[in-house]
């Protein structure tokens, strides 16, 4: 009896150690906030604006509100192909990872405007989309980023440093940077608009 006990012990040792750390409901339903506040928080930046204030810039290196939704659009495709394609056949991450300390600093240190970051050429806005089809992909895109933070198992078992912050993130926590890039860049649309230059309408 007592050795089955200890193999049952060892077992379960092993698949904490093999599958990492469990994400748990109330995390789940975090990250499924956060991705609803900062959806809601692109729409509401970005309502009602006439052509003239889509297309502003306030310099001639700095992006157009429109430009800035195409970003965020692209990036949510690009970020939520790397979690599917890369970030879940990715090794695990160590069973005593201060998960709770690193989630609270993706979503701090991503929506920091005071730290600059250049955007990877994929994601620089071209043009190929009207600023209604870019909030149309976005919303498209956001919509399987929230089906796949909440269906999804095993968000913290798989880990890699392959991304922007360059720290062991897992897959819950790449959802998290998603959220945390639109907010990032909601803050960059909001700052546009309160240009003194920027088009009353």
């Amino acid at each position: 009896m007592k050795k089955a006990a200890l193999l049952i012990g060892a077992v379960l040792c092993f698949q904490i150690a093999a599958f990492g750390q469990a994400l748990s409901p109330e995390d789940r339903a975090k990250g499924v906030a956060y991705l609803e506040k900062t959806r809601d928080g692109v729409v509401e930046a970005t309502k009602g604006l006439t052509e003239a204030q889509w297309k502003f810039k306030a310099g001639p290196d700095r992006w157009s509100v429109a430009e800035t939704l195409e970003h965020i659009a692209l990036a949510e495709d690009y970020i939520l192909g790397m979690v599917k394609d890369k970030v879940m056949t990715a090794p695990p991450g160590p069973a005593d990872r201060d998960v709770a300390k690193i989630d609270a600093g993706v979503m701090a240190m991503i929506p920091d405007r005071s730290h600059k970051a250049q955007a990877p050429p994929p994601l620089v806005p071209t043009g190929r989309w009207t600023p209604a089809e870019s909030l149309d992909h976005f919303l498209k895109s956001r919509a399987a980023t929230i089906e796949f933070m909440k269906n999804t198992p095993d968000l913290r078992a798989h880990v890699t440093d392959q991304n922007p912050l360059g720290m062991p993130l897992d897959a819950y926590e790449f959802l998290l940077l998603i959220s945390a890039h639109s907010e990032r860049h909601t803050k960059q649309i909001l700052e546009v608009e309160a240009d003194p230059n920027y088009p009353k309408k």
